[in-house]
């Protein structure tokens, strides 16, 4: 088969590849779509490695058809070839085929196109994670997602609002605020020209403090603005793109009882992850067919554009889930 390698400058080709084989408690997938995500450009870059037995390629989340079944995955699974379905992925979504543990598996949800599904399991178990496990967010709460832009705030942001959450949101170019608002964001700020400092304590003092922040930038602003959340508050790192240091008032912290909270999905154990996606089709997949979460889709490219796909995602050019194509519907 085929997969997408890093070169030795970081260059992206379509190369062959020794076909995966399947243990007794994987199923075998013929991809037809891959999305993209920040976790792809970190891993290209030699900064993210794959965890032990997952492929060198990149890759965390597909959609595709069951093409092979272990015989315990078909005893332990009602799956059978054939089927559609999406998954979360230890790496290797790159390419024409991947093995799969059949409790990595979702069926595609009813109303959702195969792209839509292939953007979903690593964005969608991700926001549940922080959402409702480590943040413990609740109906009527506020939520700060920063980098409204972003592929993951266009899930976590319709899935907040799905589950009855308030959400503030940040952009750094205007002419992505009517897309970040059609999330259904209620307060987005632009940081190029707002301070979210003064916004968050306006909140506060007005009685509408954040609960629970997402936040994949950190760097100076995070410290700052941490000192204006509501009492008992949880601040979720899952990145550092605008810099790994900040100053903090440890006093506020203990005052305030303010969690900070480091999570990661790919870290975790293979159960864990297996619940988070029981989970998500349990609880969340139900609101998928009812159209009320959806990905935000900003570009379909073939798997062979792999590098202009990336380009998207590195120079901030996406609103929404890039996806690539492998197999032409």
């Amino acid at each position: 088969m085929k997969a997408i390698l890093v070169g030795k400058n970081q260059e992206l080709t379509w190369s062959n590849v020794p076909d995966p084989v399947i243990n007794d408690e994987e199923v075998l997938v013929k991809i037809h779509y891959a999305a993209l995500n920040r976790a792809d450009l970190m891993q290209r870059a030699g900064d993210y490695p794959p965890p032990p037995g997952a492929p060198e390629w990149m890759g965390l989340e597909i959609s595709g058809e069951i093409v092979e079944i272990g015989e315990e995955a078909k005893a332990k699974s009602n799956y059978k070839i054939g089927d559609k379905v999406c998954a979360l992925l230890g790496g290797g979504g790159y390419a024409e085929y991947v093995s799969v543990k059949y409790d990595m598996l979702m069926p595609v949800p009813e109303n959702c196109s195969m792209i839509e599904a292939a953007a979903m399991p690593e964005a969608f178990a991700t926001a549940y994670l922080n959402l409702f496990i480590e943040g413990k967010i609740q109906e009527g709460n506020t939520l700060l997602m920063n980098a409204g832009a972003s592929g993951l705030a266009s899930v976590v942001i319709p899935m907040a609002k799905a589950f009855g959450i308030r959400v503030i949101t940040t952009i750094i170019d205007e002419e992505k605020r009517a897309a970040v608002e059609k999330l259904g964001a209620d307060i987005v700020v632009n940081t190029r020209n707002e301070d979210i400092v003064e916004v968050l304590k306006k909140q506060l003092e007005e009685g509408h403090s954040v609960d629970v922040a997402i936040d994949c930038l950190g760097g100076e602003i995070m410290g700052k603005c941490i000192h204006y959340l509501t009492h008992g508050a949880r601040w979720i790192m899952i990145a550092a793109l605008a810099g790994q240091m900040t100053e903090i008032d440890l006093k506020n912290i203990y005052v305030r009882n303010v969690r900070i909270i480091g999570s990661t999905l790919r870290s975790r154990k293979p159960e864990v992850k297996a619940q988070i996606l029981a989970e998500l089709v349990k609880n969340v997949w139900p609101k998928v067919s009812a159209g009320l979460v959806k990905p935000t889709i900003f570009a379909v490219l073939p798997i062979t554009e792999a590098e202009a796909a990336h380009d998207l995602l590195a120079h901030d050019k996406s609103c929404g889930k890039v996806v690539l194509e492998v197999v032409k519907e």
